[in-house]
C-alpha cells in the first residue's frame, strides 16, 4: 500500500528538493524481515535512518539484503557505527560518508553515529542516524556530541533522525530541540507515538533538522498494514517529507 498523504519526492524549479525521510529501529532484523521491507517500501523513502542494524556475523550481508528488498542501497553505518545505518535511493548523489564511535561507558552498550553528505539536484544535506543511551547522564552527553557532529558536518542543512530513548520534554530531547527543529512539532502528520506497535503510548523516535529545512509533514504513517508493523520490529516508523533549499 503506497503512502500518498505526504508529498512525493521531486525537484523544484528553483533547485530545491522535496525528500522523503524515514527513521526506523529495526531490532537487528530479528523479526519478520519481509514485513520490515514491505513497510519500508510502502513509505517510498529517499533516505532511511536505521537504528539497531545487524552488528555481528555477516552484518554487511544482512544490511545489503534489507536494502535490496527495500529497493534501496546501503549508504553508511552498521557495525562500524555500533548499530545506526543509512540507506538511500538512487536519487541521492553521495559526497562522503563517515562512521563515528562514541566513548564507551564500561558496562553499557557502545553507541555511534552513521553520517553522510548527499545531494539531491541543487540541494546538499548532511545526514546523521543515531541511537542514544538508555542511561540519562550518558544520553545527555551524547546529545551534546550529536550537536557537535551537526556543526562539524560543515554543510548548510543537516537532518538528524533516530531512537532518542527519551520523550519530548526530557533533558536530552530538550537539549537537541533548542538547536534543531523537531519534525513532529514543526509539521505534525499521521500518528505521534512510536513505541510500541502493539501499544503506541510514547514518542521516543524523532526526525530533527537544522533551520532552513522545511517539514511538510512528519509522523507515523497512518495507512500502513498493521499486521506488517507488528511483525517487523518493536518500534513504529517515523516518516517525513522535507523541502531542502538549493545551495
Amino acid at each position: 500500500m503506497a503512502i500518498t498523504a505526504l508529498p512525493n519526492s521531486r525537484t523544484e524549479a528553483d533547485g530545491s528538493a522535496v525528500v522523503r525521510v524515514l527513521s526506523y529501529n529495526i531490532r537487528s532484523m530479528r523479526d519478520d524481515e519481509d514485513a520490515l521491507a514491505r513497510v519500508i517500501r510502502a513509505c517510498a523513502p529517499d533516505l532511511v535512518f536505521v537504528q539497531e542494524a545487524p552488528r555481528f556475523f555477516r552484518w554487511r550481508k544482512h544490511a545489503a539484503r534489507l536494502a535490496a528488498k527495500s529497493e534501496l542501497v546501503v549508504l553508511s553505518g552498521g557495525a562500524t557505527a555500533a548499530g545506526p545505518l543509512l540507506m538511500c535511493s538512487l536519487r541521492a548523489t553521495v559526497e562522503r560518508t563517515e562512521d563515528v564511535l562514541l566513548p564507551l561507558t564500561p558496562g553499557l552498550h557502545r553507541r555511534g553515529f552513521a553520517t553522510a553528505v548527499v545531494r539531491f539536484a541543487g540541494a546538499r544535506v548532511g545526514l546523521i542516524s543515531c541511537h542514544l543511551s538508555l542511561r540519562s547522564d550518558e544520553r545527555y552527553a551524547q546529545a551534546g556530541m550529536l550537536l557537535d557532529r551537526v556543526a562539524a558536518m560543515a554543510v548548510p542543512h543537516t537532518i538528524v533522525a533516530g531512537d532518542l530513548n527519551e520523550r519530548p520534554g526530557g533533558r536530552s530531547f530538550t537539549r537537541l530541540t533548542k538547536e534543531l527543529q523537531d519534525g513532529w512539532a514543526a509539521g505534525p502528520w499521521g500518528g505521534e507515538y512510536t513505541s510500541t506497535p502493539t501499544d503506541p503510548h510514547q514518542r521516543i523516535d524523532a526526525i530533527l533538522a537544522t533551520e532552513g529545512v522545511e517539514f511538510l509533514g512528519c509522523g507515523v504513517p497512518p495507512d500502513l498494514d498493521p499486521t506488517d508493523l507488528r511483525a517487523a520490529t518493536d518500534h513504529l516508523p517515523v516518516l517525513a517529507a522535507v523541502r531542502i533549499p538549493a545551495g
